[in-house]
């Protein structure tokens, strides 16, 4: 029925513009009254295309001729003049009406065009999501809302995606993407017309009629990555060649889009290679020099106490077991951090959260460090009013060891170390000061990495590297930041922060 309507309406309009002639005829005589059939054309050819036009045309030429000619009633014309007015009228109400159906045309392909080219922007600037899932997921939905379809589907080769993403009008239109007796329509522009496949099964009771997927393959550089399956609606237009070409281009458009997530997964996971290998070169040379050395001092110590030979003092006994004892502690120290590192950047590490006094904890850790800081007074500043904080008692515990540890290590014999807690715009903020040589400004980030040892002023001192890169990992566990303070006048001041409540 929709095909007559166009035809429909040349009939109604050359009838109209007949009446309108026949009533005027009846009153008045006008020259080349004919020429009104020319607007009935035109509004036909603007409404309904070049076929409705010519229709038209043809029909207000022989109503004319019928109603108007003499002879009437006829379609003899008996004067050669009103022969050749009638021909150039033929002529010109087709031309009229091709040139008008041809601008309508343009102007459609024209408005089609910009839809297509908007469409097609926005799902590239869906695609440019950096998690893959989540922009094939929102390009899915915008081909199904922009093109009217029940579901779309994008399926990736084995590899690329962990499922695929469906965006779907319901459970049933999601279910008919892959139900057997369903038709399958490959659309692939490069290699001519499309071709059918019928997915035959069993069918299940109660099943509708049979519904027609449309499969666009997506390719990038002449290889298969994926598959873009479309669900049309029962009720609705066939899927036409433009389209089939608005589907070939969003599909190379998804083909390039999962070919940089692939390079971007390739590239991380060579820098993560790289970084590990980075890791394992700097962790060799700190286990060559620094489990080393201990060892070194504990196999001098224990040979010379098994020396039966040697009548050694008891103070010299106690000197040999007291460097045992310490380099041993040291050994301790030095695997302990490589472990927790190890740990923590494996993800195994996790906080234990619980509600803890911040004043008990520092106190806590001042107590236990007090060998470490027998040379230097500790000052503490902890507030009575400070609320409990939702931390992981032992991880902040070796936190503020840590910091402690290398402010005694850095400081000169005497001077004092503060240690200080206060709030600060609902966290808590924690400070350890020291009287030191300082960190240069250039080296106030990079202490926080792995394996890094500054040599302050000529003091080289014992270690791995591993104490302010283990608190700076536990701390932003925590959800905390950590940093170097640059408004001390001397010394070295590193500030942490936690929030009172993760919650």
């Amino acid at each position: 029925m929709r095909r007559l309507i166009p035809y429909v309406a040349a009939i109604v309009g050359v009838a109209l513009t007949s009446v309108f002639i026949g009533l005027v005829v009846g009153r008045t005589q006008l020259a080349n009254i004919s020429m009104l059939y020319l607007v009935a054309v035109l509004l036909v050819a603007v409404a309904f295309g070049r076929a409705a036009a010519i229709a038209a045309s043809l029909l207000a030429f022989l109503t004319f001729d019928w109603f108007f000619v003499p002879p009437t009633h006829q379609l003899v014309v008996a004067d050669a003049e009103e022969l050749f007015s009638l021909a150039l009228f033929l002529m010109t109400a087709v031309v009229t009406g091709t040139l008008a159906a041809r601008e309508r045309a343009r102007a459609e392909e024209a408005k089609a065009r910009e839809r297509e080219a908007t469409l097609l922007y926005e799902a590239a600037l869906l695609m440019a999501d950096p998690d893959l899932e989540r922009a094939l997921a929102a390009v899915a939905e915008h081909f199904r809302a922009a093109l009217d379809l029940d579901a779309v589907a994008i399926e990736s080769d084995p590899g690329m995606l962990e499922r695929s993403a469906v965006a779907a009008r319901d459970e049933p239109s999601r279910e008919a993407l892959h139900a057997t007796g369903t038709e399958l329509r490959l659309m692939d522009p490069r290699r001519g017309p499309s071709r059918r496949i019928r997915l035959v099964g069993a069918r299940l009771p109660g099943r509708g009629r049979e519904r027609r997927v449309h499969l666009v393959p997506i390719t990038v550089s002449g290889k298969h990555v994926g598959r873009l399956l479309l669900l049309a609606r029962t009720d609705a237009r066939e899927l036409g060649p433009a389209d089939e070409r608005l589907l070939a281009i969003g599909a190379a458009q998804l083909g390039v889009t999962m070919e940089r997530a692939r390079f971007r997964k390739d590239a991380l996971e060579t820098e993560v290679l790289r970084r590990a290998d980075d890791l394992k070169t700097e962790l060799l040379h700190a286990v060559s020099h620094e489990l080393r050395t201990p060892l070194a001092s504990i196999l001098a110590s224990a040979g010379s106490l098994l020396q039966r030979d040697v009548a050694w003092t008891e103070r010299e006994r106690d000197e040999f077991v007291g460097a045992i004892r310490d380099e041993a502690l040291r050994l301790d120290r030095v695997v302990g951090n490589l472990l927790d590192l190890s740990r923590i950047e494996n993800g195994s590490l996790v906080p234990h959260k619980a509600w803890h006094d911040v004043g008990a904890l520092v106190e806590d850790v001042a107590g236990r460090l007090r060998p470490v800081t027998a040379g230097h007074p500790v000052d503490l500043e902890v507030p009575d009013d400070l609320p409990p904080v939702e931390l992981d008692y032992v991880e902040i515990q070796q936190v503020l060891a840590n910091l402690v540890e290398n402010a005694a290590k850095f400081s000169p014999p005497g001077s004092a170390i503060g240690i200080s807690v206060s709030p600060a715009n609902g966290d808590v903020r924690f400070a350890v000061t020291d009287h030191g040589p300082g960190i240069p400004e250039a080296d106030a980030e990079r202490i926080f990495a792995p394996f890094v040892r500054l040599d302050r002023q000529g003091l080289r001192t014992r270690g791995v590297g591993l104490g302010l890169a283990i608190a700076k990992r536990l701390v932003e566990a925590h959800r905390g930041s950590i940093w170097v303070d640059r408004e001390v006048p001397e010394g070295t001041r590193v500030v942490f922060t936690l929030p009172v409540s993760a919650r």
